[in-house]
């Protein structure tokens, strides 16, 4: 390690004749030259003490030579620099099948929001751990004061994230912001009952749909068949209960519509395969799912002669767009006159919340509806439980009588509720 001078002043303290401390003002300082970064690096010792000066000085020399003999530098990168190196390592995750690519894009956009308000320029070293508690205020009063709280949430698990991996790679001096606690978000009952579609506001969207889609609208061909490509999608969905990635991205090779005697009638399904790389849980299943007929129908308005072509597709090539999908399903949602849908949270993946909550109603255990949604049990029982109040009043006047025999016989009331069978 060269020095950019040999001698010190009489008011500098030599360290390992590399470097020294010196006091300027009422604090000590801490000056060393690093000849590859063609700079010095100071610090303040924030101490009035000569003798605790020269320890605090000799602590951050080994500190220093130890990562430097590491091959790391001293002076920081900017935040944008580390983000494009975790956005660019996260890109090797997506080539592994370990995330998706929406994933990564979703990564991306959450942490140019935190570039935003920490600055673009803003040294990585220089970050402190407090330095975010008034993120979730930045951003409930930026330009896009309609976010929610629990994306800032997710954006603030993406930013401590990468801030923990560029801490490991020896980019920060913290491994994570100590964000402001947010009030507790209610997802309860009144919060997925809003979230999802009655059955009565489910065939209002459908009869609506019919006329969404009808050729006297005298739409040109593109728009005609983009709009019957979302009304499947749709229909689609709240029979599958899909995740909208994964049902996005489903190629024709991925179902097989099968006929079968139910009850002595014959009903056409959907044999569904979520491939692993396409799953958010990154493990494949396979589903049977009702109307199979859907797909029939949506195989000849496309007519793709692939099996390899996506379903929900114009060509085949490109998958439907978030966009377009997004678009046409507020328009819909909006013609079909949903009572408070400027403020209830209702976007395609609420499909998958209609179709769990008609097969809880239908019966169904939550082993049975995991298995087909690609979920936990706990989780199908946490987010569930509470809108079937069928279970509740069943749990509730549950008997029992004791046989002649000794044994015990459990015996329930079962009630049928209002509801209507929704196709």
């Amino acid at each position: 390690m060269v020095l950019k001078k040999q001698e010190f002043k009489d008011d500098e303290i030599p360290i390992f004749d590399e470097a020294c401390v010196y006091k300027r003002g009422e604090y000590w300082q801490f000056r060393m030259w690093l000849a590859k970064e063609n700079k010095y690096a100071r610090k303040s010792l924030r101490t009035c003490s000569e003798t605790t000066a020269v320890e605090r000085g000799k602590a951050a020399y080994l500190e220093i030579y130890a990562n430097l003999q590491q091959g790391k530098t001293y002076f920081s990168i900017t935040t944008k620099e580390g983000v494009q190196q975790y956005v660019d390592f996260r890109k090797r995750d997506v080539e592994l099948g370990h995330i998706v690519s929406g994933r990564l894009a979703t990564i991306a956009t959450h942490l140019q929001h935190w570039l935003s308000f920490i600055g673009k320029d803003t040294k990585l070293k220089e970050l402190e751990r407090t330095d975010c508690e008034n993120y979730f205020y930045h951003r409930q009063k930026s330009t896009d004061s309609k976010v929610k709280q629990v994306t800032v949430q997710n954006e603030q698990s993406t930013i401590n994230a990468c801030i923990k991996w560029l801490n490991k790679n020896g980019e920060t001096h913290i491994d994570g912001f100590d964000f402001k606690k947010m009030p507790r978000l209610d997802k309860g009952n009144d919060a997925i009952r809003r979230a999802t579609l009655s059955n009565d506001e489910y065939e209002s969207l459908v009869r609506t749909m019919r006329s969404y889609c009808a050729k006297q609208n005298k739409l040109d061909a593109l728009e005609l068949r983009t709009r019957k490509i979302v009304q499947h999608y749709v229909l689609i969905a709240a029979n599958s209960g899909l995740r909208v990635g994964e049902q996005r991205q489903l190629r024709w090779s991925d179902v097989q519509v099968e006929t079968h005697t139910v009850s002595g009638k014959e009903q056409k399904l959907a044999r569904i395969t979520v491939r692993a790389e396409t799953s958010k849980v990154r493990t494949t299943r396979t589903l049977l799912c009702r109307n199979g007929k859907y797909f029939e129908r949506l195989r000849e308005l496309v007519t793709h002669t692939s099996n390899d072509a996506y379903i929900f597709s114009v060509d085949g090539d490109e998958m439907l767009s978030k966009r377009a999908l997004l678009y046409h399903w507020h328009k819909m949602i909006e013609l079909a006159d949903i009572p408070e849908r400027e403020t209830r949270d209702l976007v395609p993946y609420s499909l998958r919340h209609f179709m769990i909550t008609q097969r809880i109603m239908s019966g169904l255990g939550f082993k049975q509806i995991a298995d087909m949604c690609g979920t936990s049990v706990a989780q199908i029982e946490k987010t569930y439980y509470h809108l079937n109040d069928e279970i509740r009043i069943t749990n509730a006047v549950a008997d029992y009588r004791r046989r002649e025999d000794g044994t015990i016989a459990v015996s329930y009331t079962h009630l049928t509720l209002p509801t209507k069978r929704i196709v």
